[in-house]
């Protein structure tokens, strides 16, 4: 199977040895020693894998994972981390690794890991080519609590203007829905909708992504580059996490918000963009403007209209209703027709405080649907939330019930133990641990 490599780390002699071993497979490989130029070459090439490693001079492998798997989709990521940080390794999982590999010690498993990396990554490339037009718009705003009705409501009328407008709220609440509801409620529908996660690069590439570069701005600048800030002329720009920003970037920002002019790196003309600028951050931006981490002049700036997004705990009632929409989705997505939801799931459902939000949510909904039986959604489905106490039920029982937990999960992840260990919401060391004592391995 030929297949498009891209080696990123900064070990020279560990890079060019995976390059020869993977050569080797004849596939066609690319090596880069930062992050910066990893960006550039998969801006000029077609890759289907990626390995990484977690540790980069100028970013952090498991954000920089997000970023990749935005941008390109179909790619499959697998991060090479060094003994001890497995913590790290499962953070890259929730971000959309395909698995992890530990330097030094599972050397021959790349090759088998590639293969498989490669496989899904044919895969996503043939579902894309499928896939059928999303839900835009304000539709996707899901709920009738009167929080969410009111920040609606809100959006809407602000989306037909073009003033800057600020998401603010906790993790998970649904903040780039909003944003991509209000550029679709816009006049500038037609044009193009870019966003960025602000904390998932390091201050060069960050600034490179935003305003583009010219061909020889830096090492790895081999061609000219637009910028985002340029992609979204006529449209919106989005960014996420503003409050990460580095303080350095955020006066060329003020500067472009005021002047809608702005200087690619490595060029001296001024450029022009007409874009519509949302922001989002789950900081409060007040707190990091007293501790020196924010301009005040640049919040003021973008807080021309605020939108507070509630908690999910604050809105339970719209709590049914989003899980109904999940199951729905997933059902579609995972084939499973009539599948029924017995009242105690949405009861347990309830009690949970859901911390992670509307995020945690649809992540809930998608394990119970792999875990049921005969179709149907209840408690069982639910052993993390459940918190069922039964006396008939000894250590025996219990650990047969969460050996046959475990077999399920593996059997949907087709044997893959990192992408097992995302579900079940437990450390890949602990899965081996309990293949190990349950015989499962």
């Amino acid at each position: 199977m030929s297949g498009n490599i891209l080696i990123i780390d900064d070990e020279l002699k560990l890079l060019k040895l995976l390059g020869m071993i993977l050569s080797q497979e004849d596939f066609s490989v690319k090596e880069a020693s930062t992050a910066r130029s990893a960006m550039t070459m998969l801006e000029q090439y077609d890759f289907d894998v990626v390995l990484s490693d977690v540790r980069l001079p100028d970013a952090f492998g498991v954000e920089l994972i997000k970023s990749i798997k935005t941008k390109y989709p179909h790619l499959e990521i697998i991060l090479m981390t060094a003994f001890g940080n497995i913590i790290d390794a499962v953070q890259a999982m929730k971000n959309g690794a395909y698995d992890y590999l530990v330097k030094g010690d599972d050397n021959e498993k790349i090759i088998p890991l590639v293969y498989k990396a490669l496989e899904k990554a044919k895969d996503n490339k043939s579902k894309i080519v499928q896939k059928t037009t999303q839900i835009k718009g304000f539709s996707q705003i899901i709920g009738n609590s009167p929080l969410i009705l009111q920040a609606k409501k809100l959006a809407e009328k602000v989306a037909l203007t073009d003033a800057t407008v600020l998401l603010t709220g906790e993790t998970g609440t649904g903040k780039e829905v909003f944003a991509n509801a209000l550029h679709e409620g816009s006049a500038r529908r037609k044009n193009n909708f870019v966003a960025i996660n602000c904390s998932a690069f390091s201050r060069e590439i960050l600034e490179s992504e935003l305003f583009g570069h010219k061909q020889g701005a830096f090492t790895g600048a081999v061609k000219d580059k637009k910028g985002l800030i340029e992609e979204a002329d006529g449209g919106t720009l989005f960014l996420d996490e503003i409050g990460e920003m580095p303080i350095e970037l955020q006066a060329k920002l003020l500067r472009v918000l005021e002047t809608k002019e702005f200087i690619k790196m490595g060029e001296t003309k001024v450029s022009k963009s007409d874009f519509r600028l949302i922001a989002a951050t789950n900081r409060n931006l007040e707190d990091e403007i007293k501790q020196g981490n924010f301009r005040e002049d640049l919040y003021f700036r973008l807080n021309v209209f605020e939108i507070s997004l509630p908690p999910l705990r604050e809105r339970k009632e719209d709590l049914k209703m989003l899980a109904k929409n999940f199951i729905d989705g997933f059902s579609h997505k995972l084939h499973l027709s009539s599948v029924q939801v017995s009242p105690d799931y949405y009861k347990i459902l309830e009690k949970n405080e859901w911390k992670g939000n509307i995020r945690e949510l649809r992540n809930t909904v998608e394990r119970s649907l792999i875990l049921m039986n005969d179709n149907i959604l209840d408690a069982e489905s639910l052993p993390i939330y459940s918190q069922k106490i039964t006396s008939e039920n000894d250590s025996l029982s219990i650990k047969s019930l969460e050996k046959e937990h475990i077999q399920k999960v593996l059997q949907y992840t087709k044997g893959n133990k990192a992408e097992a260990a995302r579900l079940l919401e437990i450390g890949i060391a602990t899965l081996y641990r309990k293949l190990e004592e349950y015989g499962l391995r």
